[in-house]
């Protein structure tokens, strides 16, 4: 063996790390291959350049550490970035000749797709997508879902509220397994377009073309599924195409804005197979995820916005990303039309009504739902649902009543939002509450400390 050939080490450690990591985690992040060797470090073969600075982040000093352990020399680890072939495996070329110097590191290879996606929006990509607590197994989910399509984590659901990105985690998918092999086959529409699309068919007499059209496909990407709800001929023809991509090994990701569970007016054939999969949800992000959503914004869009506006903007809104880009566009309007440069001052002053009008919003109704179940010990579906006994009836009401007093939701909005209920349900719950209050001076208390709750959530979200 070459006095620099360190791949017994190298074998060595990725033995040890599959024995000490889930294996979900291990053929998630260690789909990496041994190279060649110098005299102080190890060259290791990535899929991309994003899951090669993924790696760095996290791996790189526990795979050091590692080395040395077994080796008893500090080795430095450095990766390039090799195209998977169309199996999705890194391919193995020739090792690079043996050299005394460190090579040179080599440059990555571009990760946008060699010609855009007709239905792909090449913004929506992981480079553009800030990881933060809120996302990260989401985005690691579905990374791992692109480097290797169809062979886990099918169908893959990712549900949450507006603004928090699904589209664009989901759009990321293709862009990422479109760039890797262009040959595959992928659609990406909404769930209404999905319906509009089979409405024409029945109507054209061609439901064959539009059976092989979305039977045959590696990839099917569906926005926006609550929109199937009471639509009976677009669930039974989904229904029939799921059977046919999932039988074939094809992945599939939906996005939706609850749970599966929560689409009530769903065949529960339907349902059972959404939930068949991987189903993540995206939670607000928090202050750090999105001071870093704004700079990464102002950085790609190259504004003049000094770090002392991404603070103030950050701490303002918590709702979504929307809204963070929301404030962004406002300032730069206010820029390219008044000609002044934008520092904290001015924006404090062009968004005094968009933070007034967001810090109601820092409450979610999750927020609220979440904060009452734990203290009754129910579930939050159980708050959302149908179930009438009194140890969910008065949280329920509870929640109603909290929702209403610290938020500026109108009743028919919290009705929707406690499973799809009629105004008059929350303002009789409301109604309830007030007379228990009367009677019960405790019940106020306990109220007053659940709303205090609440609002440290906000706060940490």
């Amino acid at each position: 063996m070459n006095s620099w050939d360190y791949q017994v080490f190298w074998n060595e450690a990725m033995s040890q790390f599959s024995n000490e990591l889930s294996e979900q985690e291990f053929s998630m992040w260690f789909n990496i291959e041994y190279d060649s060797s110098t005299q102080d470090s190890i060259l290791v073969r990535v899929p991309s350049a994003f899951y090669r600075d993924q790696l760095a982040k996290s791996y790189q000093k526990a795979i050091e550490a590692k080395l040395f352990e077994l080796s008893g020399k500090r080795l430095t680890i450095e990766f390039v970035v090799v195209r998977p072939d169309s199996s999705g495996s890194v391919p193995r070329t020739a090792p690079a000749p043996r050299q005394e110097t460190k090579p040179a590191k080599p440059q990555p290879e571009p990760e946008k797709p060699r010609e855009k996606h007709p239905q792909l929006n090449l913004a929506h990509t992981f480079e553009n997508y800030i990881i933060g607590e809120n996302n990260s197994f989401a985005a690691n989910a579905a990374m791992a879902i692109a480097a290797n399509p169809g062979t886990a984590y099918n169908p893959f659901l990712i549900y949450g509220d507006v603004g928090l990105g699904k589209t664009h985690l989901m759009q990321a998918i293709g862009n990422r397994a479109w760039a890797l092999n262009p040959k595959l086959k992928i659609i990406c529409v909404s769930a209404e377009n999905f319906t509009n699309d089979f409405i024409h068919s029945i109507h054209e007499k061609a439901m064959s073309s539009f059976k092989n059209r979305y039977r045959t496909v590696d990839i099917l990407l569906i926005d926006d599924i609550h929109f199937f709800e009471n639509k009976e001929g677009s669930q039974e023809e989904l229904f029939h195409t799921f059977n046919a991509l999932y039988d074939g090994n094809k992945q599939m990701v939906f996005t939706c804005d609850r749970p599966a569970s929560e689409l009530k007016n769903l065949s529960d054939r339907l349902r059972s197979r959404f939930e068949r999969g991987l189903n993540v949800d995206l939670q607000p992000p928090n202050y750090e995820t999105r001071y870093a959503i704004l700079k990464k914004k102002v950085e790609t869009n190259n504004l003049n916005i000094p770090p002392e506006v991404f603070d103030v903007i950050a701490r303002n809104i918590s709702t979504n990303v929307r809204d963070l880009e929301a404030a962004l566009v406002k300032l730069n309007a206010y820029a390219d039309l008044v000609g002044k440069e934008i520092t904290l001052e001015v924006a404090q002053q062009q968004l005094k009504d968009v933070f007034s009008q967001t810090r109601h919003g820092n409450v979610t109704i999750d927020h609220i739902i979440r904060t009452v179940s734990e203290a009754y010990k129910v579930s939050a579906n159980d708050l959302k649902g149908k179930k009438r006994t009194r140890s969910i009836v008065v949280p329920r009401q509870i929640a109603m009543y909290i929702a209403r007093e610290i938020t500026e939701y109108s009743t028919t909005e919290l009705g929707l939002e406690f499973g799809g209920r009629d105004h008059t349900t929350v303002m009789h719950s409301c109604q309830k509450i007030d007379e228990q209050l009367k009677l019960d001076p405790m019940l106020d208390a306990k109220i007053q400390k659940l709303i205090q709750a609440v609002r440290q959530m906000s706060v940490k979200s």
